[in-house]
């Protein structure tokens, strides 16, 4: 009997071989495909891989009669309703921790970047302008820069650390208070963004974190600010910072999370003060088969009985 469904077209073939060698599995691109499967199939699912970031909602729960539990690939699972899901006796798993390194790199990857303008120091050696032309213009010095952390979580802890090596003034926004070696608490994000140079985002998406990072915490930033985001596109006005960014009223920004990816905004692409990514924050091999593994383990061990590893609800 076919006990698992792996749903998401962006399962890599080496993770969907993982899950079909595991356990007698079906699979769909996406939840807008599940009705398509025969009444048998769904009666006999317990359990659903799921990556990707459409719409996981109960509707589509209710199509499988014995699911017991959506295993998600990915430490954010906003796309998954987890309360439709808990109101239908359904958990929710996800792949924390395993990922922080990775994306905490690329979030000071995008800061190192952004402020040594590395994008451009690259163009200008390929083109053959540096032999032409000589230098590119001075650019600014990380180190000792003062930082703000939206959302002192596992990962923005990661952030926080790393830039605690180039002896940056650590500024943060959470919930509460956290025991830090000293780090500025702010409860307002407005308020932390007029004190520092930076603005890294690392919250969790979700509908409690739309436009957290308002139009006023960019223009409090001023024009030297710098915008960082590893979290997701919804986390921050993205129009007011494309507004900002194309007006010079802050600095720049690294991006590797958007509204609508991969379709981004064009205006993106014609800005020169912008260090843009393909949301690959947890891009690693190394990582990614870490995050596959995990989400197998809460499968396994929900299918066998035993405790989840990393249950949402």
């Amino acid at each position: 009997m076919t006990e698992l469904l792996i749903c998401g077209a962006s399962f890599k073939e080496d993770e969907r071989a993982r899950l079909e060698t595991a356990y007698p599995s079906a699979y769909v691109d996406g939840p807008d495909d599940m009705a398509s499967l025969d009444e048998a199939t769904r009666a006999g699912i317990k359990a659903i891989a799921y990556k990707g970031h459409k719409p996981f909602g109960g509707e589509a729960m209710d199509l499988f009669p014995s699911l017991g539990v959506v295993a998600n690939y990915g430490v954010g699972y906003d796309a998954i309703d987890v309360a439709a899901a808990s109101a239908r006796g359904v958990k929710v798993t996800n792949t924390p921790n395993v990922l922080n390194d990775d994306v905490a790199d690329i979030a000071i990857g995008m800061l190192i970047a952004q402020f040594r303008t590395m994008m451009r120091g690259e163009a200008h050696v390929r083109s053959g302008d540096w032999a032409k032309q000589g230098e590119i213009p001075l650019n600014r010095k990380v180190t000792g820069a003062s930082v703000g952390i939206v959302g002192l979580g596992r990962i923005g802890r990661e952030i926080a650390d790393r830039c605690a090596a180039f002896k940056m003034d650590i500024h943060y926004t959470s919930r509460s208070e956290k025991e830090t070696p000293g780090w500025t608490y702010h409860s307002d994000v407005v308020a932390m963004a007029a004190a520092v140079d930076v603005l890294i985002i690392a919250l969790v998406g979700g509908a409690e974190t739309v436009g957290h990072v308002s139009k006023a915490a960019i223009d409090a930033l001023g024009p030297r600010g710098v915008i960082i985001n590893i979290s997701r596109g919804t986390t921050v006005d993205e129009g007011a910072l494309l507004d900002a960014l194309e007006q010079g009223r802050i600095a720049g920004a690294g991006l590797d999370v958007f509204l609508n990816e991969p379709n981004i905004d064009p205006r993106f692409t014609a800005l020169d003060n912008v260090v843009l990514q393909p949301h690959q924050g947890s891009g690693s091999v190394e990582t990614r088969r870490a995050m596959a593994e995990l989400q197998l383990e809460n499968i396994a061990n929900f299918l066998s009985g035993k405790d989840l590893v990393t249950p949402v609800n």
